[in-house]
């Protein structure tokens, strides 16, 4: 039924409407209905919002040093969750650090869709490009992705650019995957032999008819696999392969409290914990995004 018809039943019956409703209303809706989607949708809305307005809610800069006071614990006055190694307010390095650990960890999982969508879309068209571009897949598949990403790193060298440019290469292949797939599956539908039987062009079946109902494929794998990008993200700053001091972000931050881990574990417990919180939230989130986004769980979400 399209959008805002109506239907008259009978003479005097009831009309019936039936509205089209986009796919955030279905997310919504989705979140709404299940409690654990919306826990992870609270934490990772005031993780965001936080780092979103870290120039008013860090109470200090993330730089700014009380050396007197380095390595105290949390509680400290003044300080709520404690100082670092270096005296700087834990706190407001959190706060700060959110702003480059979100940034790098879904920066690549976006450029990754970008880049997947249109080769997952053409390798399913055309045989023997798709042959090809499936093939250069499947060499970056053999290799784990962590391992890859901290070869890529290692060899361009450290920094914040190029930590970005390896978890993008790393992520492609999956995502590249994913779309692949799904539009195989609607290559053969119905609407596609009718748009060949109509002599749409190739460029519009691709972009136009098929990609609408494919990107939600990419868009749920994409969602699930950002909690993985930010762990591996921090997990390159720790080894000194990703951000580089004295930015504040949370992979360094957990590196530089592990040779105070016993007298001062707050530093390194701290950003843990935030990584651990965002990467449950994405989680929580994957699995509603999921159902949300297909049309046959669609109904349920109304219904409930």
């Amino acid at each position: 039924m399209q959008a805002n018809a109506e239907v008259n039943i009978g003479a005097k019956g009831p009309e019936v409407r039936a509205k089209r409703r986009s796919s955030l209303y279905f997310i919504w809706q989705g979140i709404r209905s299940d409690r654990y989607a919306l826990a992870g949708f609270t934490i990772l809305t005031l993780i965001t919002l936080a780092a979103v307005f870290a120039p008013w809610l860090a109470p200090y800069s993330p730089t700014e040093a009380f050396p007197n006071l380095r390595l105290q614990g949390i509680g400290t006055e003044g300080h709520l969750l404690g100082l670092d190694h270096q005296g700087r307010d834990m706190l407001s390095r959190l706060i700060w650090g959110g702003r480059t650990t979100l940034f790098a960890g879904i920066t690549p999982v976006v450029l990754s869709a970008l880049i997947a969508i249109p080769l997952g879309l053409v390798a399913a068209w055309y045989a023997r490009t798709g042959g090809l571009i499936m093939r250069t897949m499947d060499v970056l598949f053999a290799f784990p992705m962590v391992l890859l990403a901290i070869m890529l790193a290692a060899f361009m060298g450290p920094g914040m650019t190029n930590m970005i440019i390896a978890l993008t290469v790393v992520l492609v292949p999956y995502n590249t995957r994913v779309v692949y797939v799904a539009a195989q599956q609607e290559k053969s539908s119905s609407y596609i032999e009718a748009s060949i039987a109509a002599a749409t062009p190739v460029r519009k079946i691709l972009f136009v008819e098929m990609l609408p109902n494919v990107v939600s494929a990419s868009i749920v794998y994409s969602t699930t696999v950002i909690g993985n990008i930010v762990i591996t993200a921090a997990g390159l700053s720790f080894l000194g392969l990703g951000v580089q001091p004295p930015t504040a972000e949370w992979g360094i931050i957990t590196s530089d409290g592990r040779q105070y881990i016993f007298n001062a574990a707050h530093i390194s417990i701290l950003p843990g914990l935030a990584i651990m919180l965002v990467v449950i939230g994405f989680n929580l989130l994957g699995d509603t995004l999921r159902d949300s986004l297909d049309p046959r769980t669609r109904l349920s979400l109304i219904r409930r």
